[in-house]
């Protein structure tokens, strides 16, 4: 019989959620532990940083004038992101470039980098012209309470005010539409950014539009104030969820193809890894020096039985 696990309760857990933690619990609950509670570092993946370049041309091409904004332009600023996200970031840089190159900021790197970035961008302009935008807001920090201790937050890459008062929430993709199953769940994100956007402003935005760069498509919704309820209630099951399993000191891994792509498998049982143990409830919130205490679990567990120091203590 297995043991009964007693709920430590606590500070309430947890206080916020965005569209990316949300979606971590739901993929994987031992997953969204070691990002959120433990705080571990994830590797940058190749695909996210050229992700970052693009959404951060797409940002930048809104500050010059509508008359300047040129494939050209983006290619110029595209060089401008590289060379500033080599100062910024250079870990992040050094995923894109030829392994063995010590220098990110070469112009046979900046050659290489942007040898795929630039198609998505050229994309872009193939599905709107942004000479003929002029966006209410561009990389939008949303969050509103939506209970007592509980907020949702999240960043909307552009929002568009027509001039009638229409709102539109845009959310730049760069890889291709997806298949059914994965499109209602990219909405999901979408519908979250729109209920925040109501619950601050009281304004159901009139559609939700996501725009796939890898392939030039739209996918595009319009929301009603019923699916914004329901996404509310949504997010707080989730919420509680996630309450009930830090109350019970119980995040488990859900296998599933995701895997592959998961950096946490040193710390995951379906992989022979072994969890670390839960920091105290106090510090979860907190953000205070979790992520190496993980990392020494980490290396004490892949040390030979004799010359660790847990030893016996799992």
């Amino acid at each position: 019989m297995s043991a009964i696990v007693e709920p430590v309760m606590g500070t309430p857990f947890p206080q916020s959620l965005s569209p990316s933690r949300t979606g971590d619990f739901l993929t994987c609950p031992l997953m969204y532990r070691l990002k959120t509670i433990d705080q571990l570092p994830t590797a940058p993946s190749a695909a996210a940083v050229r992700g970052t370049l693009v959404h951060e041309v797409l940002e930048r091409l809104f500050n010059v004038a509508p008359a300047e904004r040129t494939v050209e332009e983006a290619q110029r600023l595209a060089v401008i992101s590289w060379q500033d996200l080599c100062q910024s970031d250079p870990d992040a840089a050094k995923t894109l470039i030829p392994e063995g190159h010590d220098s990110v900021a070469s112009a046979l790197h900046i050659s290489h980098v942007l040898s795929p970035v630039l198609p998505l961008l050229e994309t872009y302009f193939a599905m709107e012209d942004p000479g003929r935008l002029e966006p209410h807001a561009r990389e939008l920090a949303l969050s509103v309470a939506l209970e007592k201790d509980f907020t949702i937050r999240g960043f909307v890459d552009r929002v568009d005010r027509s001039p009638e008062g229409l709102i539109r929430i845009v959310d730049y993709k760069t890889g291709k539409s997806p298949s059914a199953t994965f499109e209602a769940k990219a909405m999901f994100q979408m519908r979250f950014y729109a209920l925040a956007w109501w619950r601050m402003t009281d304004e159901v935005p009139t559609q939700l539009q996501l725009m796939y760069l890898g392939n030039g498509e739209f996918v595009r919704y319009a929301p009603t104030a019923d699916d914004l309820i329901a996404t509310e209630r949504k997010i707080l099951a989730i919420r509680d969820a996630i309450s009930r399993a830090g109350d019970q000191q119980d995040f488990k891994a859900t296998p599933s193809r995701l895997c592959g792509w998961c950096d946490f498998k040193q710390f995951c049982p379906e992989f022979g890894g072994i969890v670390p143990p839960l920091p105290p409830r106090e510090e979860w919130l907190s953000g205070s020096s979790r992520v190496t205490v993980a990392l020494d679990f980490a290396l004490n567990a892949a040390l030979p039985p004799e010359n660790s120091v847990r030893e016996g203590s799992i």
